[in-house]
């Protein structure tokens, strides 16, 4: 049985976040550095493996320097001793346009279980026989 690998195009793909401040406002951030590996057995996300996520911590931007140093501290994420956030994934389903990835979430030193919602925007081929898929 032929194996796919699949990485994600960083040029082409964000990693944002938002977050309630003070219960008032909401401040969105960016992880500028990131990488999305994982395997299938064909075209089908279904047959998804070795799904590994990484985050680099230090690579944190929410357009206020003073906010981002403080959320790379011992206070929040820890980047000296952490230098990534990481999510395995464990179980791809998909059904028609909608899917849900589950897996393991760890930031620092805790792991917590998730699971991911979000809508395939398509699959298509272009030069060179690679193929791409998106993801909202």
């Amino acid at each position: 049985m032929a194996t796919y690998k699949w990485s994600i195009d960083p040029s082409h793909s964000e990693v944002a976040f938002k977050v309630k401040h003070l219960m008032i406002t909401t401040i969105t951030g960016y992880f500028g550095k990131f990488t999305l590996d994982l395997e299938t057995t064909s075209n089908d996300f279904n047959t998804a493996k070795n799904i590994a996520f990484k985050a680099e911590i230090n690579s944190i931007n929410t357009n206020d320097t003073q906010r981002d140093e403080h959320l790379k501290s011992a206070d929040f994420f820890n980047a000296e001793a952490y230098r990534y956030l990481e999510f395995t994934g464990v179980k791809y389903v998909g059904i028609g346009d909608e899917a849900q990835l589950t897996g393991n979430l760890t930031i620092g030193n805790i792991t917590k279980a998730i699971t991911l919602k979000f809508c395939l925007a398509g699959l298509w081929s272009i030069v060179m026989a690679k193929q791409k898929q998106a993801f909202l």
